[in-house]
């Protein structure tokens, strides 16, 4: 691992989900930008003191040529610094699980993406919400034709942990969330937005065409959006909505998709996540839970225990690790990846995740926007 040391939230994610089913075990890292820091950490979490380095270059150059060498490594860095140590580590012959958005800007996006492709190098990417149970079984479900022709999706994730200036009172996460220099162009969009893009992308298999956006940055003295507001038009002539949102008070972690089509709808909701809501045009409205004898293969895969007892963040994250493993390993034996180790994020949906962020921030900087005043009689 790189990053994710003292403090830092998502490491510590990374760790307990890796474990979870035993396909990973953590040997080797470079947790903090200082080296001292960095090794008295690695040596908390048990780790070889050999192996315990100071910077990722020292993690590489020890790592290459150990005949028990890492066989991927995890970037749990800021965003800035997620394309150079990725890039660093595949020439260097690693695989990559990485934090996303993939890169800061689109350019590095592009250039990782096509790295990843030539070198044969397995890069992961972790959208979290894509590891849900119910999450696959909306996508599989939405693919057999069961609501029919999407009309509308509507995909949102607020939160309310920035909704005061805390990055001007010593908290380290906010801080470089509002940087430019190390978040990138985008605020809310970039850290939250893009989760939400990717999980109604995931689910429907549209393919974005246009978008218009509006971004606000309702704090005081803030660099970037913390609130957005995008229009979207898929392919096909579907439409979309996406909000995210880092000032939403109430909201813990409110992520919330709709998809809306000819002959019915399906709701999921990440505070349920073990309940997938299904309207069809006529019928009852249904609620399909997690563990049910019959549902979908991918669903089925990425559940652990029976109805009733639930599963949640951690499980979903662990869902994508043992995805990463079992895709490592059919790469490495030349085969089809299982079940559990097909549908994970790669290179390319982080590519497009950041893609996704330029355009709209391109939208909302636009000097003619589409906003057209009602006449009031």
């Amino acid at each position: 691992m790189v990053g994710g040391g003292q403090g830092a939230y998502i490491g510590n994610i990374h760790r307990l989900a890796s474990r979870l089913d035993g396909q990973w075990q953590l040997v080797a890292g470079a947790f903090d930008v200082d080296p001292r820091r960095s090794r008295e950490f690695a040596i908390g979490q048990g780790l070889d003191p050999s192996r315990s380095y100071g910077s990722y270059q020292d993690l590489i150059s020890g790592e290459v040529g150990r005949a028990d060498r890492v066989d991927a490594v995890a970037i749990c860095t800021p965003n800035y610094t997620h394309y150079p140590i990725a890039r660093a580590l595949i020439e260097a012959g690693f695989d990559v699980i990485c934090e996303k958005p993939l890169t800061a800007t689109l350019e590095d996006a592009v250039a990782l993406e096509k790295l990843a492709r030539a070198s044969g190098r397995f890069v992961g990417v972790t959208y979290t919400y894509s590891g849900y149970p119910m999450v696959h079984e909306a996508r599989v479900r939405v693919a057999r034709g069961e609501i029919g022709t999407i009309r509308s999706v509507q995909v949102e994730y607020p939160l309310e942990w920035m909704a005061t200036a805390i990055e001007q009172k010593g908290n380290a996460q906010a801080a470089w969330r509002t940087d430019p220099k190390k978040n990138g162009r985008g605020g809310s969009i970039g850290d939250i937005g893009t989760h939400a893009y990717h999980l109604a992308g995931f689910v429907t298999g549209l393919k974005l065409d246009a978008l218009t956006a509006d971004l606000a940055t309702f704090v005081e003295g803030r660099a970037l959006d913390d609130n957005a507001h995008v229009m979207m038009r898929y392919q096909g002539g579907a439409r979309g909505l996406l909000w995210s949102s880092q000032v939403a008070l109430g909201n813990s972690n409110g992520v919330r998709l709709r998809v809306f089509g000819s002959s019915g709808s399906f709701q999921w909701f990440q505070e349920q996540p073990n309940e997938l809501i299904y309207a069809p045009l006529e019928g009852r409205v249904q609620i399909i839970k997690r563990g049910a004898d019959d549902l979908s293969e991918d669903a089925k895969v990425r559940s652990r225990t029976p109805p009733g007892h639930p599963e949640g963040y951690l499980e979903a994250f662990a869902n994508l690790y043992a995805g990463f493993a079992e895709a490592i390993r059919a790469q490495k034996e030349n085969r089809e990846p299982g079940a559990v180790g097909r549908n994970v994020p790669l290179a390319y949906d982080g590519l497009k995740g950041v893609a996704f962020v330029e355009a709209v921030v391109d939208s909302a900087e636009a000097t003619i926007q589409p906003w057209i005043r009602p006449v009031v009689v």
